[in-house]
């Protein structure tokens, strides 16, 4: 019975958005995301695809971070820096997560969540913020294990309901 190959090591890096293949890992990834069940279910548009990079340069709290299988790009988290009012300090929101399915449970988006970890507290950030489908069972354990949580401000009053109002 033939070994099965021994897992690559994973990298991530620090998007430089300034670079082409960073950007083409980053478009195509999220694109992926785009397409899977647990995104949009379909690819981005081309309007999308022609905005992403040059939106994501130009806002002013962008953080983009990609892992890598060898060369291959597999994983990528598109982050924003925020404020916490409450403790009047930075946060990260995670705003995309993704993994290439063809990746999953190899430990990406633990690296991912570890990359983006360790730049928020450089940053001197309090927390790290994210939002996933309440069926998204697999990256919901991811986040578990890394230590996320539902959010609640004092015991009783609830739990954070996350919210959206599309704008035409």
């Amino acid at each position: 019975m033939p070994t099965p190959p021994a897992p690559s090591a994973i990298r991530t890096v620090q998007a430089d958005l300034q670079q082409p293949e960073h950007q083409a890992a980053v478009l195509a990834l999220v694109d992926a995301y785009s397409r899977d069940p647990m995104g949009d279910g379909a690819p981005l548009s081309p309007a999308a695809r022609v905005r992403l990079i040059p939106g994501l340069r130009q806002h002013p709290t962008t953080l983009v971070f990609l892992a890598y299988d060898g060369d291959t790009p597999v994983g990528v988290a598109v982050c924003f820096v925020g404020f916490s009012t409450f403790a009047a300090r930075p946060l990260v929101n995670l705003h995309d997560v993704a993994v290439l399915p063809t990746h999953r449970g190899r430990g990406v988006g633990r690296a991912l969540l570890a990359a983006v970890e360790a730049q928020a507290r450089e940053l001197g950030c309090c927390k790290l913020t994210l939002e996933v489908l309440d069926q998204n069972h697999r990256a919901l354990r991811t986040y578990t294990a890394a230590g996320f949580k539902r959010y609640a401000l004092q015991p009783g009053t609830g739990e954070a309901i996350f919210l959206t109002k599309p704008l035409p």
